[in-house]
C-alpha cells in the first residue's frame, strides 16, 4: 500500500502547506535529509489553536492539536518531494514543544499527537527518534509546534 492509498484509507485531509512568515525556508534537503520547519498548531478550519495546555486546553486537547502539527508536517513533506510521498524513506526525528503551565509534565502524552499520525501514515518508515519539550510560549500563541527530520 502506498502512502497514499493509507491516507486515503485513514480519511485524512491533508492542510494545504503554509508559507513561512518570517526569514527562513518551510523545507530544507541537506543529501538525502529533508528538514521541515516548525509547523504549528492550526485546525482543519484554518484557525490557530492556541493555549496553554494544563491551563487553557487539557492533555487530549494538546494531542489533537499535536495530531494537526504532524498532518502540517506531511503537507510540508510531500510539497517538498514534488508531491511524491513515495520518495520519504522514513521519518528520523520530531522535535515538539508544548506550550504549557510551569509544572505541567505530559509533554509525551501531547506529542505522541504528531508522533502517532506520523506512524500510522508511514507505516514502519514512520518509526522516528523524538523530543517533548515544555515552552513557556510559542509563536502566535499556539499551543504546539513540531519540526522533523526526513530520509529521501
Amino acid at each position: 500500500m502506498t502512502v497514499e492509498d493509507k491516507i486515503k484509507e485513514l480519511n485524512i485531509i491533508l492542510p494545504s502547506p503554509k508559507e513561512p512568515v518570517g526569514a527562513y525556508v518551510a523545507a530544507k534537503s541537506v543529501g538525502n535529509l529533508l528538514y521541515i520547519s516548525g509547523q504549528i498548531s492550526v485546525d482543519a478550519k484554518g484557525n490557530l489553536i492556541k493555549g496553554k495546555v494544563g491551563k487553557d486546553l487539557n492533555v487530549t486537547q494538546g494531542y489533537e492539536a499535536a495530531k494537526r502539527c504532524g498532518l502540517a508536517l506531511i503537507s510540508q513533506a510531500k510539497k517538498a518531494c514534488g508531491n511524491d510521498l513515495s520518495k520519504i524513506k522514513s521519518c528520523i526525528k520530531l522535535t515538539g514543544y508544548v506550550n504549557s503551565v510551569n509544572d505541567f509534565t505530559d509533554q509525551p502524552k501531547v506529542i505522541n499527537g504528531a508522533s502517532e499520525i506520523i506512524s500510522k501514515v508511514f507505516e514502519d518508515k514512520g518509526l522516528h527518534t523524538r523530543a517533548a519539550v515544555s515552552s513557556n510560549s510559542l509563536p502566535l500563541g499556539v499551543a504546539v509546534e513540531v519540526d522533523a527530520i526526513f530520509e529521501i
